[in-house]
């Protein structure tokens, strides 16, 4: 079979065969959702090609996962909202689950499964992903495979965790060109002649677990009361999809991007992208936002092939400054966290920051703490402090912080904790619970950057921190314009019970 999709990025789950007597070749949409700039798709219709079989897609959401609430659901219908408008006319069989209660969807892959070929699914390494695709890969008779669609570099061309951006930026301007000219399809069906499926295929599996509702997928706000999740943290208006999320990197371009590189730590300067949940929920692939902006700046392989690899933020590339940053920002930085995922499992425990850090941090666990609150505390936004204050209430209301806060957010919380793992185990509840992008292996890169991990020993080494990097608000307000962002996140808007 000649492959769209690179070696290193495909690997087995299992070792079950190819069932060629089945109906079908079935894409389970986990973590890639979407249909456009998708490897996982490829790979799907590859074989769907191959073995002259319809193609269904199944893109399924459980309510058991941690964390499970209106936002974050909201944001995953709208993007099924948007792949059954893109799939409406193609020969596809899309199939959209929503759990009604925690085991609903218990033995609905399986089902699907016992008619297939064969199994996609997209490879993903954090949350309880990796766990599911374990599980599954245990319990299906029939090969599946998992596709790597997270970033421009495969994870499997790395083979060690990098500890620092500048290692691994080195390491991505010596590797990263060949990637770049291999992305994944626009449209991975546009001109593929693919077997019509048959509603029949699936309708006894359907009887059993029935598509989500048109309404719940059309209604505007999406109906989720009726979903057994966290009903007290509302969806985020307007956000969510693969067609928000293109329009949002469309805007960033034309007037975020011009702006990045002077104008991305200033809050009350709207330069950044704001497409970090649409990166974690797979509304939009970094190929495609990597292609808008190449294309933006007229950007040519060569003259990134012929740069010298010096680990240098700017200039390898052969962009303006604000490329070049938010490419940084885009690729190493994002991309450093699924290296950390993939090859370390305890990649969201305290034992995983480095040893200089662990034992800094130890050294000073006793220091007074000028102020120590609880978690109920700290999600209330009850500190003294009136700009972490506004950033907490940011986080509740938006699901967000703005980039360069969101450093602060962490940094006062480890400062202002009982001790450094409880500072730990509150900014992730907190992330966790709260940020659209949380749960994600680059979300997870800046609450432990906080904490030491890709950053070096900082002096003079002070209370509670020792050689960790400090930061404060007085110092923070000095660098940035602070003052219309703490007067519009002043007002807290509501109080959550913590789960």
């Amino acid at each position: 079979m000649e492959r769209a999709v690179s070696e290193s990025r495909i690997r087995s789950a299992n070792d079950a065969p190819i069932n060629s007597r089945g109906h079908f070749a079935l894409y389970w949409m986990t973590a890639c959702r979407r249909v456009h700039w998708n490897y996982s798709l490829d790979r799907a219709v590859e074989w769907a090609l191959k073995l002259n079989k319809p193609l269904v897609i199944l893109e399924a959401l459980r309510t058991g996962y941690p964390w499970a609430s209106d936002r974050f659901h909201g944001f995953i219908m709208a993007g099924m909202r948007d792949n059954r408008a893109a799939l409406k006319d193609r020969n596809v069989l899309y199939y959209p689950y929503v759990a009604p209660d925690e085991n609903a969807d218990k033995g609905l892959l399986e089902a699907l499964a016992l008619k297939a070929a064969i199994v996609v699914t997209d490879d993903f390494p954090a949350f309880f992903l990796p766990n599911m695709i374990r599980s599954a890969a245990e319990t299906l008779t029939v090969r599946l495979e998992q596709v790597d669609g997270n970033g421009i570099l495969p994870i499997a061309d790395t083979d060690r965790i990098f500890t620092t951006a500048y290692s691994f930026r080195r390491f991505l301007q010596k590797n990263l060109i060949p990637h770049l000219c291999a992305p994944p399809k626009a449209s991975a069906l546009k001109g593929r002649s693919l077997k019509n499926p048959s509603r029949s295929l699936v309708e006894e599996i359907q009887k059993k677990w029935p598509p989500a509702p048109l309404n719940d997928l059309n209604a505007t706000p999406l109906n989720l009361n009726p979903y057994p999740i966290d009903h007290i943290i509302p969806p985020v208006p307007g956000e969510g999809g693969a067609v928000r999320g293109l329009r949002m990197l469309k805007r960033f371009i034309m007037s975020g991007l011009p702006h990045y590189a002077d104008g991305r730590n200033q809050p009350d300067q709207p330069v950044t992208s704001g497409l970090s949940p649409y990166l974690h929920f797979g509304h939009v692939s970094p190929h495609q936002v990597f292609h808008e902006i190449a294309r933006n700046q007229g950007w040519q392989r060569q003259k990134s092939a012929e740069k010298k690899v010096d680990g240098r933020r700017a200039g390898w590339w052969g962009m303006d400054e604000n490329a070049e940053a938010f490419l940084d920002q885009l690729i190493t930085w994002r991309e450093l966290g699924f290296n950390m995922c993939r090859h370390d499992e305890k990649y969201d425990r305290y034992a995983s920051l480095p040893q200089w850090v662990r034992d800094t941090l130890e050294a000073h666990e006793k220091d007074k703490r000028p102020y120590v609150y609880a978690l109920e505390d700290f999600e209330n936004a009850q500190t003294h402090d009136s700009l972490w204050n506004a950033a907490q209430n940011q986080l509740v209301r938006e699901g967000r912080i703005h980039n360069y806060l969101r450093m602060l957010w962490g940094k006062k919380i480890l400062h202002w904790s009982a001790s450094p793992r409880e500072a730990l185990d509150i900014m992730i509840r907190l992330n966790n619970r709260y940020a659209l992008d949380g749960r994600d292996p680059n979300s997870y890169s800046g609450i432990f950057w906080v904490l030491g991990r890709y950053d070096r020993a900082w002096g003079p080494e002070r209370p509670v921190f020792g050689k960790v990097r400090y930061m404060s608000s007085k110092n923070t307000a000095r660098k940035i314009r602070t003052g219309e962002y703490v007067k519009k996140y002043a007002t807290r808007v509501r109080q959550p019970s913590s789960h």
